[in-house]
């Protein structure tokens, strides 16, 4: 059985299969930075995408190495190249909230190095269309639990590329966005990156800075989302459910 699946007992029932949720600590230079609560799995991927999304590196030749702790499998142990004021990053992350735990406000606000603006990548309605059901088959761990998120990464012909997912909807995000980072496949321009739930600040902006021109969710957007969107020059679909969906940002991306 996976460490990311555990049964616990329903009064008056079978044992019901569930997420696991545990803390993941990640230490930068032996440092610790950051806490987050997350599904085992992926961990390594899972602390670089924190890392890239972050603003903390900004490529792989900034990494001189990642492992998993030898005595705790919850601490991801990354050093870097080269020096980081690390005094004004501590995070706690819960699986709800990626953004729980900054130190100020104005350490919300993520900038991307990358032009999204200028991205020409367009995608038909009819490809959007099945980019559910396809994200759909992939989360095996919503399957099993119904406690899970999901994020996939898409080509604009449809293709899935990857897919990750975890009780928390920002560490799936960081989870496909670490395993990009990973094959050097950043920035992720021409892709379309789809989450399962709805598309919040945090996840338009790690989107965002990974160089994603198209995010679409099935559920809402935030104010917030939709905002950053515009700013950023992605194009933001929400309620994409099939044939329907709502294009909050740059239409001009989805072609009729």
């Amino acid at each position: 059985m996976s460490h990311a699946y555990a049964r616990r007992q329903v009064f008056g029932r079978p044992p019901d299969m569930l997420a696991v949720e545990e803390p993941l600590e990640i230490r930068v230079n032996d440092r610790p930075l950051a806490v987050t609560m997350r599904t085992p799995g992926h961990e390594l991927e899972l602390a670089l995408g924190f890392l890239y999304t972050e603003g903390i590196i900004a490529g792989p030749s900034h990494v001189a190495g990642a492992r998993l702790c030898v005595d705790n499998p919850n601490v991801v142990e990354v050093a870097l190249r080269r020096a980081v004021d690390l005094e004004a990053r501590n995070f706690y992350t819960t699986s709800s909230c990626g953004v729980c735990g900054k130190a100020s406000i104005d350490a919300v606000r993520v900038h991307s190095h990358h032009d999204v603006q200028a991205d020409t990548a367009t995608v038909p309605r009819t490809v959007l269309a099945t980019l559910g059901d396809k994200l759909r088959k992939a989360q095996k761990g919503f399957s099993r639990t119904g406690g899970s998120h999901a994020v996939g990464v898409f080509t604009p012909t449809g293709d899935l590329v990857v897919a990750r997912e975890d009780v928390g909807r920002h560490n799936a995000m960081d989870k496909a966005i670490g395993t990009m980072f990973q094959s050097g496949r950043l920035p992720l321009a021409g892709h379309i990156v789809m989450v399962s739930g709805r598309a919040s600040f945090e996840l338009t902006q790690k989107a965002w800075v990974a160089g994603v021109p198209i995010i679409a969710a099935v559920s809402a957007p935030s104010t917030l989302a939709v905002d950053l969107a515009a700013e950023a020059g992605m194009t933001l679909v929400g309620f994409l459910r099939g044939e329907s969906m709502n294009i909050y940002t740059r239409p001009d991306r989805v072609a009729r």
